[in-house]
């Protein structure tokens, strides 16, 4: 229940948001179309549906969000929160979410030296930490989840059980990776068969509902 009510959420958010951009004269949205803050440009909510955002290098947001559709920060760019509603999110070297980047039915990417300061989560999708940092911890219901080479997850892990009125990924094991010399703090807790692989060299917290299986180098 706790899981489907914030599904609805994320959905009726981001819905919400073009409302909320009538607001304020620094917010823009758009309906049937891309949205694109550019380098080095201040912008205070930005949103759209069935479009892309587009944030580029160096670019400051307070929130990045769309429905059908990406969402993309540049190298060095910043938002408050970031998300979507069928479509992926993309974050580039260095850039910084203060918040949470929630994606349903997508996936999610943080590149190199990528910062997300609150909660990493979606419903569908692979989700990929590429020498970055998570605060908040990481969910997902059947969405893969690598954590890269060097990179930092406060919070745990959490793989949701499928059910309710969402049916993703009931057959697949979802595959989750532990890379050489990452680091997850807290509980990594899977309510659903997961595949669980870590390095040798990584550094994990308690382990509930699956079993570890190591491996040596810099992938299994």
């Amino acid at each position: 229940m706790r899981r489907l009510s914030t599904i609805l959420f994320l959905s009726a958010f981001a819905l919400g948001l073009p409302l909320l951009a009538a607001a304020h004269d620094d917010n823009i949205d758009k309906i049937n179309g891309a949205v694109r803050i550019e380098a080095g440009q201040h912008a205070g909510d930005v949103s759209t549906i069935n479009g892309a955002v587009r944030i580029a290098e160096g670019a400051i947001v307070r929130k990045a969000s769309t429905v059908n559709g990406s969402v993309e920060l540049g190298d060095k760019a910043q938002a408050s929160e970031v998300g979507t509603v069928n479509g992926s999110i993309r974050l580039g070297s260095a850039s910084h979410v203060s918040g949470e980047v929630n994606a349903v039915n997508g996936s999610v990417h943080l590149n190199q030296g990528a910062d997300v300061g609150g909660k990493l989560s979606n419903v569908n999708g692979a989700i990929m930490l590429d020498d970055a940092h998570v605060a908040g911890g990481i969910a997902t219901v059947s969405g893969d989840i690598t954590v890269g080479a060097n990179s930092r997850v406060e919070g745990g892990i959490l793989v949701e059980k499928p059910g309710g009125w969402f049916h993703w990924g009931h057959g697949r094991a979802p595959v989750v990776v532990i890379g050489p010399h990452a680091v997850v703090q807290g509980t990594l807790e899977f309510r659903r068969d997961v595949i669980l692989k870590v390095s040798d060299s990584a550094q994990i917290g308690p382990v509930k509902g699956a079993t570890v299986v190591k491996f040596s180098g810099a992938q299994p």
